[in-house]
């Protein structure tokens, strides 16, 4: 096992010197302190995290990481919403939360734990995080708590706070299969997203219950892009036509947005042509032509939801979790009854 001499002595510091650099010191300098950071993680050194360093000062601050912060939409306003709810958990209860957004490749400079430590967090909140990020493969052995957002994983001291994404996918398909629409295209988001595919299995579910099984043909990649969800569907509907779906259901929003310009750009009209349904309630959805029928996620709650699991995987470090929060189906207009 790699100890804090190993090292010291590979960087050319003294043992005080690496011990202050993942204390987070301000009396080291950057580049020294970068020195440190390489060759631990070249080495595959992580400081012990003890219970005299979970009782100190460290205690009082509470990370909420974003990845993938660039690519995501600022009309969902996720990220705002919730960072309230964290800072309203933390405000409560004489915290401090401090928000740092990372991407792919600078996950890959630093484990989780070597980023808690710099940084003098307890633990985190991640949001945005994939299957196949860096951070996912870290934290079942890192040694600090983490909450993830909308992704589930097994092992001590990592919990999870979402909506029930299967149950509520289902719900969505059940609701267009009991009007009749047998014929349904979905937009999912990206394969690599744990959320992305809990809500195609409740969709799938769905399906199966009625006796039938969803067509992997007449699921289209959207991405969670407006952009893209635009091009796949416009693409669709000119091979297509009428014949490819009497509705569309979008595991998002934005994705909602980008199949009804599609629709209305080709000349058809929205319920009367084709349905079209959502995921999230972002605020937007509320002022489209016609009000679009989705899932309301409470962003807020499950900020807040998080904080109050991060504080409790501080006291039980055995502790693995998931918190479902609830979530309200909202039928607008953007639906129609087929007739039978």
């Amino acid at each position: 096992m790699v100890s804090i001499k190993d090292v010291a002595k590979e960087a050319g510091v003294s043992i005080g010197t690496v011990s202050r650099a993942f204390n987070g010191y301000q009396d080291i300098n950057s580049e020294t302190k970068s020195k440190v950071f390489e060759v631990a993680t070249r080495l595959g050194y992580t400081p012990n995290i003890n219970a005299k360093a979970l009782s100190s000062k460290v205690t009082t601050n509470m990370g909420f990481i974003v990845s993938g912060f660039m690519e995501s939409d600022k009309r969902d306003g996720f990220i705002l919403s919730m960072l309230k709810g964290i800072y309203r958990y933390a405000f409560e209860h004489q915290l401090e939360v401090a928000l740092y957004t990372l991407d792919v490749e600078q996950q890959k400079k630093k484990t989780y734990e070597q980023f808690c430590m710099e940084h003098r967090i307890f633990g985190a909140v991640l949001a945005g995080v994939a299957i196949n990020d860096p951070y996912f493969k870290d934290l079942v052995k890192a040694g600090l708590p983490c909450v993830l957002i909308d992704v589930k994983i097994k092992g001590k001291g990592v919990c999870c706070v979402s909506i029930d994404n299967v149950k509520a996918a289902q719900e969505m398909a059940e609701y267009l299969l009991d009007l009749g629409h047998n014929n349904i295209a979905v937009i999912q988001g990206k394969e690599k997203a744990e959320v992305n595919n809990s809500r195609v299995e409740g969709i799938s579910l769905a399906f199966q219950k009625r006796g039938m099984e969803l067509d992997p043909g007449q699921i289209l990649n959207g991405e969670y892009s407006e952009r893209k969800s635009y091009e796949v569907v416009r693409s669709y509907l000119e091979l297509h036509g009428k014949e490819g779906a009497t509705a569309f259901l979008c595991l998002s929003d934005i994705m909602a947005l980008g199949v009804m310009r599609a629709i209305t750009d080709l000349g058809y009209s929205i319920p009367e042509d084709f349905s079209v349904t959502g995921f999230d309630g972002i605020p937007i959805v509320e002022y489209t032509t016609p009000t679009l029928t989705t899932i309301v996620q409470d962003m807020e709650e499950v900020g807040y939801r998080a904080g109050e699991l991060l504080q409790k995987l501080c006291k039980n470090r055995e502790l693995n979790q998931n918190v479902y929060v609830p979530y309200q189906f909202l039928e607008r207009n953007s639906v129609r009854k087929i007739k039978k």
